[in-house]
C-alpha cells in the first residue's frame, strides 16, 4: 500500500544534484515523479545528468520510472531558458499568430528538447479561456479569450508534444481564466452559471479530452456552479469525478496543481488536502517544494487508507492509471542501461533550425492596435527608448532577469538609439528623470510590462506624462499584457508584444523600423474599440 500511495506524489526538491531530501522521497516514501523548477537548473548538461541520476536512484528500489515533470509552458513561464536551449514563445503570443500549426511546430520543438533533458512529463498547455483582463495569474499564458481558439490551439499543442514523446497536460481544470485572484496566494470564485461554463471555460478541455490529452491539471478554484460547498475544485468530487470523469467522459490522469499553494495549504493544509483530492478524484498529487509538507502528505494518505476514509479501491484505480501511462510512454522494468550517457548536442536543436521557427511565430505575433503616423521610424532622427527593467520575480514567472532591451534589438536597424532605463515599478524620481530626458526626442518608445493584473501605477504615470508632454510621438509597446492599454486610452500608437524575449523584441524592432509588417490578431478585447479577431486600426 504505501508503494502504491507513493506512487500518486510528484514532489520537488531545491539542489541542481539529488540531495538527501529527494533520495529519501525516492527510495524511502516511493515518490511516483519529480518536478523541476529553475532551482533544479545550471546548464543543458547538468540538467540531464540530473534526471539520469534521479532515475537511477529510483531503479535501486523500484521497476518503476519516475515521472519527471516540468512547467515549460513558453513565453513568461519557461523553466528551461539556459543556454543551448530553445526559448520559446508563449501561448498568447502563438495566439496572436493564430496558426496552430505554429503551436504545433513550437511544442514538438519545446518536447524534443525536453526529452533529450530527460524529461517525460510536461504541465502544459495551459488551456484557461483568458477573459478577465484583471486576472493575476493567467494572463499571457493563455492563447486567448475566444474559447474555440483555445481550443485549436491546445490540440494542436498536445499532439506537438506527444510527438516526441512527451507526455502533455491541460491546464487548470474547469477554468481559471475569468478568476481576478491568484490561487498561489489565496481562493478564486469563479461564479458563472453552468451554461455558460460549458460555452466557454470547459470547451477547450472538451477538445483535449477528445484528443486524448494525457493528463488535466485542476484548478484551485471555486466553482458554485458545480460545487455548492464552497470547497475548489482540486478537492471537489462533483468536479473531478462528477463533471470531468462522468459528464466529460475523461479517463486520463487527473493531477492537482501544487497543494502548496494557498488557496490549499492556507485553509485546507497541504496532508488534508491530499487527502481530500484522492477522495475527490485525482490520481496525481503535486507537492512542490516543502519536505516536511511532503512526508506528512504521503503519510496522512496513507493513514486514511487504514482508517477506511480512503478506499483501498480508490488508490488501485489511481496507481493502476499512473503505471498504464507509464508502462505505455516510460516502458516498465527498464532495458539495459548505456555505459556513458550520449553526449548532449549543443545547442539542443540546430540553432538555424530553432532560429527560423522561433523568429517566424515571433514575426507572425506583433499586434498593431493603433497607429497615429509615427511608424516607420524616421531614420534621420534620433529614438529614446524607455525600458522598464524587471527587478522582481512573481509566484508563477521566476522569469530570467534578461539583459537584452528594445533599444539592442533597434541599434542594427536605427544609427541614433538612446536607452532610459526604469524600474518595472519606477518611483516619482524615476519617472521625472525620464520626462527631462525625453524632451529632446520627437521620436520616443515606451515599454510596458505587466507581470501581474493592472499596470504599475508607476509605469501608468510616466506613460500618460509623456503622452501629455509630447502627445501623438509617442508610441508605447506593451512587452507583456495586453490589456495596458487601459490605463492610457490617449495613446496614439499601440503595440503588443506579449512577451520581453529577444527574438519579440527583434520582430518589434522590425515593425518599428518599416522592415517587418504587424501580421499579429488581438487575441483578446483590449476595450470597446478592440476586439478579440481584429487587426487595430491599421
Amino acid at each position: 500500500m504505501e508503494q502504491k500511495v507513493g506512487q500518486l506524489f510528484i514532489c520537488g526538491f531545491h539542489g541542481t544534484t539529488p540531495d538527501e531530501h529527494i533520495r529519501t522521497l525516492i527510495r524511502q516514501y516511493h515518490i511516483g515523479g519529480v518536478v523541476y523548477f529553475r532551482r533544479n537548473i545550471e546548464s543543458a548538461a547538468q540538467l540531464a545528468g540530473l534526471s539520469r541520476c534521479l532515475q537511477a536512484i529510483n531503479r535501486e528500489a523500484s521497476q518503476v520510472p519516475l515521472f519527471i515533470s516540468i512547467d515549460q509552458e513558453g513565453g513568461m513561464v519557461a523553466r528551461l531558458d539556459h543556454e543551448g536551449m530553445s526559448r520559446i514563445p508563449g501561448n498568447m503570443a502563438l495566439g496572436a499568430a493564430n496558426d496552430p500549426k505554429l503551436a504545433e511546430q513550437v511544442a514538438a520543438l519545446a518536447a524534443r528538447e525536453m526529452a533529450l533533458l530527460g524529461i517525460n512529463f510536461n504541465f502544459a498547455p495551459c488551456v484557461d479561456v483568458n477573459n478577465n483582463p484583471a486576472n493575476p495569474v493567467i494572463g499571457v499564458r493563455s492563447f486567448g479569450e475566444d474559447p474555440q481558439l483555445v481550443a485549436r490551439h491546445a490540440t494542436a499543442a498536445i499532439r506537438g508534444y506527444r510527438s516526441q514523446g512527451v507526455i502533455a497536460t491541460a491546464k487548470h481544470f474547469p477554468g481559471h481564466g475569468d478568476t481576478d485572484a491568484d490561487s498561489h496566494l489565496g481562493l478564486a470564485v469563479v461564479p458563472h452559471g453552468k451554461e455558460r461554463l460549458r460555452e466557454v471555460e470547459l470547451v477547450p478541455f472538451r477538445r483535449a479530452i477528445a484528443a486524448e490529452v494525457d493528463a488535466i491539471m485542476t484548478a484551485h478554484v471555486i466553482f458554485p456552479a458545480f460545487e455548492p460547498d464552497e470547497i475548489p475544485a482540486t478537492l471537489s468530487r462533483r468536479v473531478l469525478t462528477e463533471l470531468l470523469r462522468e459528464e466529460l467522459g475523461y479517463r486520463g490522469l487527473i493531477v492537482t496543481d501544487c497543494l502548496e499553494m494557498q488557496a490549499i495549504s492556507r485553509h485546507f493544509g497541504v496532508a488534508e488536502g491530499a487527502v481530500r483530492a484522492i477522495a475527490a478524484g485525482a490520481d496525481l498529487i503535486l507537492v512542490s517544494h516543502t519536505m516536511t509538507e511532503q512526508i506528512a502528505a504521503i503519510r496522512q494518505v496513507c493513514a486514511a487508507v487504514r482508517s477506511g476514509r480512503l478506499s483501498e479501491e480508490r488508490i488501485d484505480a489511481a496507481a493502476a492509471r499512473i503505471l498504464a501511462l507509464k508502462a505505455e510512454r516510460l516502458g516498465l522494468g527498464g532495458g539495459p542501461k548505456p555505459e556513458k550517457a550520449p553526449e548532449l548536442p549543443h545547442p539542443l536543436t540546430p540553432e538555424a533550425e530553432s532560429a527560423a521557427l522561433l523568429r517566424r511565430c515571433a514575426e507572425r505575433s506583433v499586434t498593431l492596435v493603433c497607429e497615429a503616423g509615427n511608424l516607420p521610424l524616421d531614420p534621420a532622427k534620433p529614438v529614446l527608448v524607455v525600458w522598464p527593467e524587471l527587478r522582481h520575480r512573481t509566484e508563477v514567472d521566476e522569469p530570467a532577469v534578461h539583459s537584452y532591451t528594445l533599444a539592442d534589438a533597434l541599434k542594427p536597424l536605427h544609427e541614433q538609439v538612446v536607452l532610459a532605463l526604469i524600474g518595472s515599478r519606477p518611483a516619482a524620481a524615476e519617472i521625472a528623470a525620464v520626462l527631462r530626458q525625453s524632451e529632446g526626442f520627437e521620436q520616443i518608445v515606451a515599454v510596458t510590462y505587466t507581470a501581474e493584473g493592472e499596470i504599475d501605477e508607476g509605469q501608468k504615470s510616466l506613460v500618460n506624462a509623456l503622452i501629455q508632454a509630447r502627445g501623438s510621438r509617442l508610441i508605447v509597446a506593451s512587452s507583456r499584457n495586453p490589456y495596458d492599454i487601459r490605463a492610457f486610452p490617449d495613446v496614439g500608437t499601440y503595440l503588443c508584444l506579449y512577451e520581453n524575449r529577444p527574438f519579440a523584441l527583434q520582430a518589434l524592432a522590425g515593425v518599428l523600423t518599416g522592415k517587418l509588417r504587424a501580421n499579429g490578431v488581438l487575441p483578446v478585447s483590449l476595450n470597446a474599440r478592440y476586439s478579440a479577431g481584429s487587426a487595430g486600426d491599421k
